[in-house]
């Protein structure tokens, strides 16, 4: 796997920004059709899975938000530039309904009012999606190597903008968070994360870094001749604490 690349320029204000839009944008659209509101990688960012009758799937690819639709009716294609484009613009281009009672969990973003200017820088945006392919392949890996860990869903969560799942740490053994954060108020910087669902932080006290776990940064990661190798290893050393201590 090759080295991670270098973050843009006030990398984590346009991380910000994407997980609103993630919110109040995407999510919403989802929301709206299937009273669902997970989200997955995609090409370039993020988006949601395909769905209702159109069969429609709405993401951003880099600072673009594309609406394609692909049911009975025809295949149609369309895209919008966020940056510099209101709130108001993007719900309306989507046909989404700003209620201000949506909620995606007790950390739902606030939501800007309908004349708030997007400002999203498309590099960052795209190292956002980066982010989320690399520990989606990351996360695969590890479920490939515990093959009996019965997981959840992996999907990106929009309240804290993490592509996650819970599994057991070994057959039913301890449950655990795993997943990968593109930054947020605990760390600037994209990370992995393993975060049991108890108290427990057994063996090796270095290893557990963090109030919910234990983190692994992106600065740590490319600091590494095989990142992707480090970051399985982190994650598989996690499962292994939690079952033998």
């Amino acid at each position: 796997m090759p080295q991670l690349w270098e973050l843009a320029p006030d990398y984590a204000r346009h991380a910000e920004t994407m997980r609103v839009l993630s919110t109040h944008v995407l999510a919403r659209t989802r929301f709206a059709a299937t009273g669902r509101f997970g989200l997955r990688p995609t090409a370039g960012g993020l988006g949601t899975g395909m769905f209702g009758d159109d069969v429609r799937q709405v993401r951003l690819s880099g600072a673009t938000l594309i609406d394609e639709m692909a049911g009975a009716s025809g295949a149609a294609t369309r895209s919008l530039p966020v940056s510099g484009r209101t709130l108001g613009e993007l719900a309306e281009f989507l046909g989404v309904d700003l209620d201000p009672s949506f909620s995606v969990g007790a950390d739902t973003p606030d939501l800007p009012s309908a004349g708030w200017v997007v400002d999203l820088d498309d590099d960052a945006a795209r190292q956002v999606g980066n982010w989320y392919g690399f520990s989606d392949l990351i996360l695969v890996r590890l479920l490939n190597a515990l093959p009996d860990s019965t997981p959840t869903g992996l999907q990106i969560w929009p309240e804290h903008f993490d592509l996650g799942t819970d599994l057991d740490a070994s057959p039913g053994g301890e449950r655990m968070n795993v997943g990968g954060s593109p930054g947020d108020s605990y760390l600037s910087e994209p990370y992995l994360y393993v975060g049991p669902r108890n108290s427990a932080r057994p063996g090796d006290a270095a290893y557990w870094n963090a109030p919910f776990g234990a983190a692994l940064t992106f600065t740590e990661l490319r600091a590494t001749d095989r990142p992707g190798d480090a970051a399985l290893a982190f994650l598989v050393r996690g499962a292994e604490l939690l079952t033998n201590g």
